[in-house]
């Protein structure tokens, strides 16, 4: 399983990327969205200091068929929309890729995150430019349940040392102690917990956007 961040340069037409250049200082969050046979719903939350201006230009777009505000304060509304031609999301659709929610849009760039197996991936991006998009690579990352990285006994140790508090600051019991909670000696107790730590911190570290690259190197391979 892989997770891949995309920054979509979305095309002249659709409603959020006429509005959103048109105030290239907003930010347009879809906090939900529901593909339908002919129009997408969403929830979109925009922070703005026009909030009046962004939306009577929504209302004002051909693309939308419903704007309803949800709440409002200052600097900040959230509405409901029905827009036709949800485009980002009939393309994931089309590659069975979930999209990552919240998507912001600033300007015209949408970016957003994206998690499959490599191949759905990789339809995601030709869905995306057989649509004529335009779109950049950010990162692509593998995702690891952290329970995968661990032995069952390695994973026993750690829960049992985290609900003893030997990682609370400042600690509430002693290696000693977890290793008698254990039940195994003081000795394979340290060298477990430290093996664990070490897989746990390493999958981190190649978790993380580009480091340094020597950096990263050195923590991953040593």
């Amino acid at each position: 399983m892989a997770q891949i961040r995309l920054l979509v340069d979305l095309p002249d037409g659709p409603w959020i990327a006429d509005v959103s250049r048109a105030f290239p200082d907003a930010v347009f969050r879809v906090l939900t969205a529901t593909p339908g046979d002919e129009a997408g719903f969403a929830l979109v939350r925009i922070t703005t200091d026009a909030v009046d201006d962004v939306l009577a230009a929504m209302e004002a777009h051909s693309g939308l068929a419903e704007v309803s505000v949800m709440t409002r304060s200052s600097g900040e509304t959230t509405v409901q929309i029905e827009a036709s031609s949800p485009i980002l999301l009939l393309a994931a659709q089309g590659a069975g890729v979930p999209i990552e929610m919240p998507v912001e849009i600033t300007n015209g760039i949408a970016t957003l995150d994206a998690t499959g197996a490599h191949d759905r991936l990789s339809t995601f991006g030709d869905q995306l430019a057989g649509m004529g998009l335009d779109y950049e690579v950010e990162f692509v990352q593998q995702r690891v349940n952290p329970s995968q990285l661990l032995t069952e006994n390695q994973l026993d140790l750690l829960l049992t040392a985290v609900e003893a508090g030997y990682y609370d600051v400042p600690r509430e019991s002693t290696l000693t102690e977890v290793a008698e909670a254990a039940g195994i000696a003081k000795s394979t107790c340290s060298e477990t917990l430290q093996r664990v730590e070490r897989t746990i911190v390493r999958e981190f570290v190649e978790d993380l956007p580009p480091v340094s690259g020597e950096l990263k190197r050195r923590l991953t391979t040593e």
